[in-house]
């Protein structure tokens, strides 16, 4: 619904880290279902690719912005806003270690995107180095990588951009061994996704380096057919690429503008405009609720564990605890409209007398 003249547009921050294992969210898309309903209570949400992708699915959102990880830390420490456009140029970069069967799925992908959706790509770049991705897992089951040649990827995105790309969606070989034990428990919906935590530092490298939109698709080999998958990860198993969702995201994610110089133009979207923020209540440490709680509304969502154990209590920071998502969007709901939760329930106490202190000096 279009805000009201009279007051100015709400907006919300949605963040499910990746790479944590969280319940909702951790897996292909399936957070997208939380975006939607929350998108429908709020003039802006304003989330990232870990919440919106969902390998060959996407549900477009006119009121979404799709910002990548370290851009919405930039823009919630205040150093970045977010300004709307109509349409990117996507830039397409893929990875000289693809095999040649692979990355003409991808193109096709790309093409599809073009002649399907009618998205505007520039011609592709590859790198001129195979980028060499590392998998880690940390003790606590999270997951992060390493990039052996971040040079030929920026080199690669800086030829896409000179191209005239305004975002840029990069495909990178992911190696294979992953630990069969580890992809059996994320396929049955039960484990971390093992590429999540390399996969946030390839589009945070590119976002920090060259300040565009970017988002990351895997290049991987299609796995063996299981008919237990679980549907919180079957997304994965539908083609040979992941790419179509970071495509869709990216046609329509907001540029950074950067620096006090720049000025503020009605449409861009500053911290400072922030309503509230949406994290689960076990991964309270991220950038984006550290320096948003200071001013918005913070809901910490208690039915969506990870591995983490990083409470908003912990570091002082004033939460609002739900059980649920959707307890969430009804926050969100009451939080817009100006009605205190409080008087939706059953049991509304009376006011008490504020008992003032009586002066020092009698007066």
């Amino acid at each position: 619904m279009p805000p009201s003249p009279l007051r100015r547009p709400y907006n919300a921050v949605l963040v499910v880290p990746t790479g944590i294992g969280a319940a909702i969210g951790g897996y292909a898309g399936d957070a997208l279902p939380v975006a939607r309903a929350m998108a429908a209570v709020v003039d802006t949400l304003i989330t990232h690719p870990n919440v919106m992708n969902g390998a060959q699915l996407y549900w477009p959102m006119a009121n979404v912005f799709y910002v990548e990880g370290y851009g919405l830390d930039q823009f919630a420490a205040g150093r970045w806003g977010l300004r709307p456009v109509h349409q990117n140029r996507i830039g397409l970069v893929l990875d000289a270690a693809i095999e040649a069967d692979l990355r003409w799925r991808h193109l096709q992908a790309a093409d599809a995107a073009r002649a399907t959706l009618g998205l505007d790509l520039t011609d592709y770049v590859v790198t001129d180095a195979p980028l060499g991705v590392e998998l880690r897992r940390a003790a606590s089951g999270a997951t992060w990588g390493t990039i052996q040649r971040p040079d030929s990827l920026l080199r690669a995105a800086e030829q896409a951009i000179a191209a005239g790309a305004s975002a840029i969606a990069v495909v990178v070989r992911f190696p294979e061994d992953t630990d069969a034990a580890v992809l059996q428990d994320y396929r049955q919906g039960q484990g971390v996704d093992p590429l999540a935590g390399a996969e946030a530092v390839i589009s945070h490298l590119v976002v920090r380096q060259l300040r565009v939109p970017c988002a990351h698709a895997p290049a991987l080999s299609p796995l063996p057919l299981d008919p237990s998958i679980s549907p919180k990860s079957a997304a994965e198993e539908l083609g040979h690429t992941f790419l179509p969702c970071v495509l869709a995201g990216l046609s329509r994610a907001p540029q950074f503008a950067a620096g006090p110089s720049l000025g503020r133009s009605g449409a861009t979207i500053w911290a400072d405009q922030v309503d509230a923020i949406v994290v689960p209540a076990s991964a309270c440490g991220g950038g984006a609720l550290l320096s948003l709680s200071r001013q918005a509304l913070a809901i910490a969502v208690e039915a969506n564990p990870t591995a983490l154990a990083v409470s908003p209590e912990s570091l002082g920071i004033s939460a609002v605890r739900v059980a649920s998502y959707l307890e969430a969007v009804g926050l969100l709901a009451a939080h817009r409209a100006g009605v205190h939760p409080q008087a939706l329930t059953a049991h509304l106490p009376q006011l008490k007398q504020r008992r003032v202190g009586v002066h020092p000096l009698g007066r």
